[in-house]
């Protein structure tokens, strides 16, 4: 540990996460004795899987200091199709797959544009954003679809007495987690972040580091969509809708910096989605106003950025500090 990082406002901004969640359990539970009650806290977990997802492929973008506005739009392609061919017929596994295979085509593109034609995420993502939801309400015809119930009958199983959303969630999560922390490659993540011009003058392939965290971002989007659809049991056009913001948000107050360079998925990322869903679900037992539900995912949008634009700026502030000749 440096110097830098020994600082203890850094230290505050680091654990700010954790506070806040344990502040908002604070203040929900002590308004409803059913908040804290286990199988809504199970149920927060389970309704929160489908945002952890997302913002765990949007974590591996944020590392390299990129963006990904389209993985809502993702989400809604590969429902689309999905039910598409669940109406048609076609067993529950192809379903699955070419939902599976339309988040990676989604972040294959945008790959494309990031690392050969140099385009800023911004503008690529904002672009496949709409491009995904235009050709979703094409494939729907702007018309929501109920799906067979083998949809349901998969988000309401259970393995080992876990019900599968958090098994699908926990599954990627680990992987991730091993990836980002144990390999070369999120080691290579993580200084393509830090400075992509001096990794690659340190050798690093980082155009096809940048292109692996967009297709990353692609297939967690699709799984999230997954979860989300076994959820709901059904697509309508607003199907992944403003998705991305809360996982760009997720992710934020779980410890990732817009910046790039510095994050992790485990507890980071997944305690930012738990937390946003924790609100969201205290909400709902205070029986609040739902016109307040957006005003209050704002505030936890910009809570979020404003942490870490504290955190950014103490950490360069504390680096002048530090090489300043004595």
């Amino acid at each position: 540990m440096t110097p830098a990082t020994r600082h203890p406002w850094l230290i505050v901004l680091n654990q700010a996460p954790v506070v806040l969640f344990l502040a908002v359990l604070a203040l929900f539970g002590a308004r409803s004795a059913q908040f804290l009650q286990p199988d809504n806290l199970v149920n927060i977990l389970i309704q929160s899987s489908s945002t952890a997802m997302v913002a765990i492929g949007m974590t591996f973008v944020l590392l390299t200091a990129g963006v990904d506005l389209s993985v809502g739009s993702m989400m809604f392609v590969g429902a689309a199709l999905a039910g598409k061919l669940a109406l048609q017929g076609y067993p529950l596994l192809l379903s699955i797959l070419a939902m599976i295979l339309a988040g990676l085509l989604g972040g294959a593109l945008n790959a494309l544009f990031v690392t050969r034609l140099r385009i800023a995420p911004f503008i690529v993502t904002l672009a496949t954003l709409y491009l995904g939801r235009g050709l979703g309400l094409w494939i729907t015809q702007t018309r929501a679809m109920n799906l067979p119930e083998s949809f349901l009958h998969l988000g309401a199983g259970r393995w080992l007495g876990i019900p599968i959303p958090l098994v699908i969630l926990g599954t990627v999560l680990l992987i991730a987690h091993i990836v980002l922390q144990h390999t070369p490659f999120g080691r290579q993540i993580y200084a393509t972040g830090q400075d992509i011009e001096t990794a690659r003058k340190a050798g690093l392939r980082t155009g096809r580091i940048l292109a692996s965290v967009y297709i990353v971002s692609g297939a967690c989007a699709a799984l999230g969509g997954l979860i989300s659809l076994t959820q709901l049991g059904a697509v309508s056009p607003t199907f992944g809708a403003q998705k991305e913001f809360a996982a760009i948000a997720a992710a934020v107050l779980g410890g990732t910096s817009l910046f790039g360079g510095r994050g992790r998925v485990f507890p980071g990322t997944l305690l930012g989605a738990v937390l946003i869903q924790t609100v969201e679900n205290g909400l709902v037992i205070l029986n609040a106003d739902p016109y307040l539900y957006p005003l209050v995912t704002s505030a936890i949008i910009f809570v979020a950025v404003s942490l870490d634009c504290l955190r950014q700026r103490l950490v360069e502030r504390l680096s002048r500090r530090l090489i300043r000749p004595v």
